[in-house]
């Protein structure tokens, strides 16, 4: 089955760095637009960041540009969501999914999604 792993989640200090992972396995990830989706304790979840399928093109909601960067590495399967300068104001938990449906920001459906890792920003 198509199955995506996630990892890469922690602690960090304001300032500090993460990585985050998105590994698929049953399905080549090349093919799939993938976003990065986050969501707090009592708030909505909200799309960070996303890459396409044909021209890899990205996109970054306002907050996090300058500080995110989303890349694929087709060898491995995988996408990645290198986050810089962070801010308690990331603390989230962080999800990753894939969508054949690739024409805008976020696909209005995903066909999988990973199960979520925690990214906590404190001192």
């Amino acid at each position: 089955q198509l199955q995506l792993v996630e990892s890469g989640g922690g602690l960090v200090q304001p300032g500090g760095s993460l990585r985050l992972s998105c590994t698929a396995s049953g399905f080549r990830l090349e093919y799939y637009a993938v976003g990065w989706f986050r969501q707090a304790p009592g708030e909505k979840r909200e799309g960070v960041s996303s890459i396409s399928a044909q021209d890899s093109s990205t996109y970054y909601t306002d907050s996090v540009k300058g500080r995110f960067t989303i890349s694929r590495d087709n060898a491995k399967n995988a996408v990645y969501l290198q986050m810089n300068s962070l801010k308690p104001e990331d603390t989230a938990v962080y999800y990753c999914a894939a969508s054949l449906d690739g024409s805008a920001a976020f696909a209005e459906t995903y066909e999988k999604w990973a199960q979520g890792a925690q990214v906590t920003v404190s001192s």
